[in-house]
């Protein structure tokens, strides 16, 4: 990273935790503030400074804690998405080499099947973001599909039931050899999981006594940091509290931040990237001709297997 770069993120507001965290710490040092007044001018009111080794390893270990959790929920969503983006480049490229076409009719239906694939991805987005479906998906299922959707909870798992149901009726016509079901299958179920591993990220939260405690003992120590420190450091007291507040505080706002990673906020993942690169890598694989394309298949075609 060049040092222009460098600097720029240094100052970059977007993503900052600073909005969040700067007038929690000002306000300590407004406090740290009024101790230093109190200190000079009235009583001298002071603690020792070693008397707080204990307490500070103490939340030491617990904000270490809190953020390696958040950071295993941002994680695991990040597997799980790349579970997804895995499982659908291999899906559509097995339906796409491994089942055979007998007619147009062949070709039309195989291509929607593919197109069930970026709606999935799009699909779960809008499930974990708890956002409408309808005007997502439009472009990529069918009138019909977006009617039965309209009664469905859990709209990625139904489009994985048509996923399945198109797979089963190509190997019923003998379209798909058994070996390919198997391994296609496989894939599926592989998107299936990785839609529950994001549900089980969405609906876990952090447990709410940990999440208070922390808090309250986040504010006590910032509360009391400068009867430790206005001895030594006289006026100076308030920046340096400023200072060390805007770094717990932020130590802990950015685990609040990445613990639920499926929103729209510049730390959460990148999930409308991820669905373009589905719909690409998808739209891509139609360009190519399928091993199974016959136009003398389809110019002998029945008018009627048309329809």
């Amino acid at each position: 990273m060049s040092n222009k770069r460098w600097f720029k993120v240094v100052f970059q507001w977007r993503g900052s935790v600073l909005p969040l965290v700067l007038p929690r710490s000002l306000l300590c040092g407004f406090v740290a503030l009024m101790v230093a007044w109190i200190y000079q001018d009235f009583k001298p009111i002071a603690l020792p400074l070693r008397d707080s080794l204990i307490p500070s390893i103490v939340l030491g270990l617990l904000l270490v804690f809190r953020t390696n959790t958040a950071y295993d929920r941002f994680w695991e969503g990040r597997k799980c998405w790349g579970t997804i983006i895995i499982s659908t480049r291999n899906l559509a490229r097995h339906i796409w080499v491994g089942v055979e076409e007998h007619s147009k009719v062949d070709r039309q239906e195989k291509i929607a099947a593919l197109q069930l694939l970026p709606a999935f991805a799009i699909a779960t987005r809008q499930h974990l973001r708890q956002e409408p479906m309808g005007m997502a998906l439009a472009p990529y299922l069918l009138q019909e599909q977006l009617e039965m959707m309209g009664s469905s909870d859990n709209v990625p798992l139904e489009i994985t039931f048509w996923l399945g149901g198109y797979l089963q009726t190509q190997y019923q016509k003998g379209h798909l050899n058994e070996h390919r079901l198997n391994v296609m299958t496989g894939h599926l179920d592989n998107l299936v999981g990785a839609l529950s591993g994001c549900e089980r990220i969405l609906k876990t939260p952090m447990p709410l006594a940990y999440a208070i405690h922390l808090k309250q003992l986040l504010l006590i120590y910032c509360l009391v940091l400068p009867f430790q420190m206005v001895k030594d450091l006289g006026w100076l007291v308030a920046p340096v509290v400023i200072i060390i507040s805007f770094t717990l505080l932020g130590i802990e706002e950015i685990g609040l931040e990445i613990e639920n990673p499926f929103g729209k906020d510049a730390n959460d993942l990148p999930l409308e990237n991820f669905c373009a690169t589905i719909e690409r890598n998808v739209m891509d694989l139609t360009r190519f001709s399928s091993p199974h394309w016959s136009p003398m298949v389809w110019e002998d075609a029945s008018v009627e297997s048309l329809k």
